[in-house]
């Protein structure tokens, strides 16, 4: 039983198939609002709140992960299944402000910090197992993440229409706790690896002053923020695009599961091919190029404003697909990259702060698209040059600031 795949993938994926339902908002974000009175918009912020708490306490619970994967393992599943239970009280036996301040607490701040810590817990023990395929094993990992929208959605849907709202939250909120102190049991580092302490390399903020690091951190950033501007409005891109349709209804419903599965695909699918690559951060170049390029295509052939042909129904598409292999490959091809960059003494502590750009971009992503829509009327064109735009600006960042060189070498 002690093997790479029990003691690091299995109980990798079952913290990550826990933690990644946070993907699951748009599923009873609605369902909520009505519940408790409040308005969606305002609810929405529990979601926002929840990233912001995923990255902050990735960046600064780093050194707690670094110290002790069973501490942080625990205090993950701790946080995340009383912000699930929590949020299913508050609904239960508060209605309007008091409600959405408890929810903001249970489910964006205490549950945030539980899907932080338990993102990060399980990555730096795969590299140490797969040390020749870190790409693979933390894309194994990281597509679990992805993966927890598709495999709980339909459950969040049947227990929400058979139980209800409070139910849901409180039953998975258990079941949750349940998978991940499995994963917290079963997770151990290799035989015979001793934590070398960090010493004199100043503290993990201190990588703010890294050229490389910056470089890694703004195109994280950006290609989260990108991703965020377009997925969070991936229905309404589709109805804008085939508003004339008749088979609207069938494509607002299926293309979501493709896009879902590409996001994940991208996760192990780029995060492998980097372990193939004498250079990791190539994979970055090839997720932004596609992006442009996709992007632009899709702006020029005004394809969501009205894809009345073939041709621009698969553009459609099509964009959609590449633009979430992207967003799911570069959060997979991150550890890696920094891994590789940096070494495996502090990989926690700095990927930990590399999450920081996540936080960042889960209160500027979908708002900025809200601002262009709201700018604009409500024309979908400009999200789509924009993001464009910026994936520029993240390539660029690619090429310049994240070289090749170490900035230390260790193994």
């Amino acid at each position: 039983m002690n093997n790479k795949w029990v003691r690091a993938a299995i109980p990798a994926l079952l913290i990550h198939c826990s933690v990644g339902t946070v993907y699951c908002w748009s599923t009873f974000k609605e369902a909520i609002a009505n519940k408790i009175g409040m308005s969606p918009f305002s609810v929405g912020w529990a979601f926002s709140l929840a990233i912001f708490f995923l990255g902050m306490s990735a960046a600064f619970g780093g050194k707690i992960v670094e110290r002790d994967i069973h501490v942080s393992s625990l205090v993950a599943c701790i946080c995340f299944s009383t912000g699930m239970v929590g949020t299913g009280l508050v609904i239960k036996f508060l209605t309007g402000v008091p409600a959405l301040i408890g929810i903001y607490v249970f489910y964006g701040a205490i549950m945030g910090i539980g899907l932080g810590i338990g993102y990060l817990t399980p990555v730096k023990t795969l590299m140490l197992w797969f040390k020749d395929n870190k790409g693979l094993a933390t894309g194994i990992s990281i597509m679990g993440f992805g993966l927890a929208k598709a495999i709980a959605t339909p459950i969040m849907d049947l227990i929400q229409n058979k139980l209800g709202i409070v139910s849901m939250f409180v039953i998975l909120g258990l079941a949750y706790m349940v998978l991940m102190l499995l994963g917290h049991f079963l997770l151990k580092k290799p035989d015979g690896w001793v934590e070398e302490p960090a010493t004199n390399q100043g503290s993990a903020l201190s990588m703010f002053k890294n050229k490389q690091f910056i470089g890694i951190w703004l195109m994280f950033y950006l290609n989260i923020h990108c991703g965020l501007m377009i997925i969070t409005y991936e229905k309404q891109l589709l109805s804008s695009a085939f508003a004339t349709s008749l088979k609207l209804a069938t494509i607002v419903s299926v293309v979501p599961s493709f896009t879902a599965a590409l996001n994940a695909l991208g996760r192990i699918g780029y995060s492998t091919l980097s372990d193939k690559m004498k250079e990791r951060n190539t994979i970055y170049k090839i997720i932004f190029t596609s992006c442009i390029a996709i992007s632009l295509l899709t702006y020029f052939t005004r394809a969501v404003s009205a894809a009345e042909s073939m041709l621009l129904s698969v553009i459609v598409i099509a964009f959609l697909l590449i633009i979430n292999a992207g967003y799911g490959g570069g959060f997979s091809t991150l550890p890696a990259l920094l891994s590789e960059r940096f070494g495996m003494k502090r990989i926690s502590q700095i990927h930990g702060l590399s999450l920081s750009a996540w936080a960042v971009a889960g209160l500027t992503g979908n708002n900025t698209s809200e601002i262009i829509l709201k700018a604009s009327d409500n024309n979908y064109q400009n999200i789509v040059i924009i993001g464009a735009g910026l994936y520029i600006v993240a390539l660029v960042i690619c090429i310049v600031l994240v070289s090749k060189k170490k900035d230390v070498t260790e193994e």
